[in-house]
């Protein structure tokens, strides 16, 4: 059924019947409240001391925790918005499918991946970054493994017209990050590729007993 058709009611059963979502949720807005109080979310500063994604800080000074940190800091409310809407409508069905531990591990190994992705393509010269922050690495991770999860699904009922909708969704995004010079479209990329090879592996068990 199509989203429109879904009441709200049901749509609040799903986040009860999605653990991992509403915790994600709500420790990302814990964390914004936390930013707010910490000063200027614009200001470099003020990021980088509550612990946003700086490459050279990472290698240089083995501040390795930052790879994690970043993931739940955001530069102002739309940014946080637009994320935790993603995160809203794409992870509870994802995270039905393969089980609340699953779908915690798929978020934050695509997030760190997305985050060491972006460090090491800094160091090689691929990509030029001074701070990232954001959980869209994550989010990207989350629409990947729902594309390695459909594969190993195809032939399930609506796997197709799903897989179509994952891919525009990817095309949205990388002509959003094209178009948009201070969005890390590395790290999404990163998130993506690691969302995807876990959607492959996540769920052997129930693919292979899949008709």
């Amino acid at each position: 059924p199509a989203d429109h058709d879904i009441a709200p009611s049901t749509r609040r059963s799903q986040l009860r019947s999605a653990p991992a979502v509403f915790v994600l949720i709500l420790v990302n807005v814990l964390v914004f409240l936390f930013e707010i109080s910490a000063g200027d979310w614009n200001d470099p500063k003020v990021l980088h001391r509550i612990g946003a994604l700086e490459p050279h800080a990472v290698v240089a000074q083995g501040e390795y925790w930052r790879l994690f940190t970043a993931l739940f800091l955001h530069g102002g409310f739309l940014h946080l918005a637009f994320n935790l809407f993603a995160l809203y409508v794409l992870g509870p069905p994802l995270e039905r499918s393969i089980g609340t531990i699953r779908f915690l591990a798929c978020y934050l190994i695509s997030g760190l991946a997305s985050s060491a992705g972006v460090v090491a393509l800094n160091e090689i010269g691929l990509v030029q970054v001074a701070q990232v922050i954001g959980a869209s690495g994550c989010i990207m991770g989350v629409v990947g493994a729902w594309a390695g999860f459909l594969l190993r699904h195809h032939h399930a009922p609506f796997a197709k017209q799903q897989l179509a909708n994952v891919g525009l969704i990817v095309a949205i995004q990388i002509a959003f990050d094209l178009s948009t010079p201070q969005v890390s479209m590395a790290a999404h990329m990163c998130g993506l590729v690691a969302g995807f090879f876990l959607g492959l592996i996540l769920a052997p068990g129930a693919a292979r007993s899949s008709r």
